[in-house]
């Protein structure tokens, strides 16, 4: 194969993203210099976070440059290495971007033991959306047993993981997901003790039945109108540890909301806690992350569930339907064949 292909931001959305923002590009396959290696992309995630990449506003990271690869997690094989560190087919987690082929000089790149666990896993549950669920819940949201924790987007890649370590820990696990499909495969295949369609017109009222001592611990993935839901049910002295808020990635204006005075006077009176968080924040913990969360894998404790596109020309479309919700688990592209 001598044609690679790549996917370029060519403008940047206003509001939703749409088609025509990106590029689908041929390109000739690079050959890998002194010190470097070329890296097939065998699988590329998917992330909410991409859409704030695709923005030029203040950010914790860089945003995508017009015309540059979009930004991406891979999981890639090495099919060419002038690197003493890697050798031709190791399988190497890295940040490859949304490109069949890449050149790495080797920083930044990790060796994944295909035997240990499947290879997709890597950015999955034991992976960054895996990592960002146990620092953000245990770190953060410090659940005790018995606590009620609630968690917005909960069939998805993090909120899914998030709900089976607060059962893990002994607390109650309450998930809100996007229609009876979702939430059914939260409760029935994960365990959660309940779980709440956000978009029923009922939430708040059947949020607070599913609820019935308040909320202790809220991962909040989402905003929006399940934020307003789980707000006035928050006891005393509870978490938030803020991960996303998909609700508002295309938002055009950022105006502060009619009962943000009143939201503030409760964080005074029941003193809650709210923190955003990033997962490098917790880098520190990664090698407790890959103990506990591959153990429980393995034990069968957390159950995880993918979301297959075919092909890197179907990305743009598949990260589309992510931030519409229309993915059933972690949102995952095979842009080649494990093995070339």
């Amino acid at each position: 194969m001598s044609q690679a292909k790549r996917v370029v931001l060519v403008s940047r959305p206003v509001g939703e993203p749409k088609p025509s923002d990106f590029r689908i590009e041929d390109y000739a396959l690079p050959t890998p210099g002194e010190g470097q290696v070329l890296l097939r992309t065998i699988w590329l995630s998917l992330d909410p976070y991409m859409r704030g990449r695709m923005s030029d506003g203040p950010s914790y990271a860089t945003p995508v440059p017009i015309g540059g690869v979009m930004e991406g997690g891979t999981v890639c094989e090495v099919i060419a290495s002038n690197n003493p560190g890697f050798g031709k087919g190791d399988i190497v987690l890295s940040r490859a971007g949304w490109q069949t082929h890449a050149l790495s000089d080797g920083k930044g790149l990790a060796k994944i033991d295909p035997k240990l666990a499947p290879i997709s896993t890597a950015v999955g549950v034991l992976g960054m959306p895996g990592m960002t669920a146990y620092t953000g819940l245990l770190d953060i949201g410090k659940p005790q047993g018995g606590e009620t924790v609630v968690v917005a987007a909960a069939s998805g890649a993090v909120g899914s993981a998030v709900g089976q370590i607060a059962k893990i820990k002994g607390a109650r696990a309450v998930g809100i997901a996007g229609g009876k499909d979702k939430c059914d495969y939260v409760k029935s295949e994960l365990g959660f003790d309940d779980c709440l369609d956000h978009r029923d017109p009922n939430l708040a009222a059947k949020l607070k039945e599913a609820c019935p001592k308040g909320i202790d611990v809220y991962f909040e993935n989402v905003g929006g109108a399940v934020f307003e839901a789980v707000f006035p049910l928050l006891n005393a002295f509870a978490r938030v540890p803020v991960c996303g808020l998909i609700a508002h990635y295309n938002d055009t204006e950022a105006t502060a909301p009619k009962w943000a005075s009143s939201m503030m006077r409760s964080v005074l009176t029941k003193r809650l806690t709210i923190r955003g968080f990033i997962v490098s924040d917790f880098a520190a913990r990664h090698g407790d992350f890959l103990r506990d969360m591959s153990a429980w894998v393995r034990e069968g404790k957390v159950k995880h569930k993918e979301f297959i596109t075919e092909g890197l020309d179907s990305a743009p479309a598949a990260f589309m339907g992510l931030l519409k919700g229309a993915n059933f688990g972690k949102q995952l592209v095979r842009v080649g064949p494990d093995k070339a």
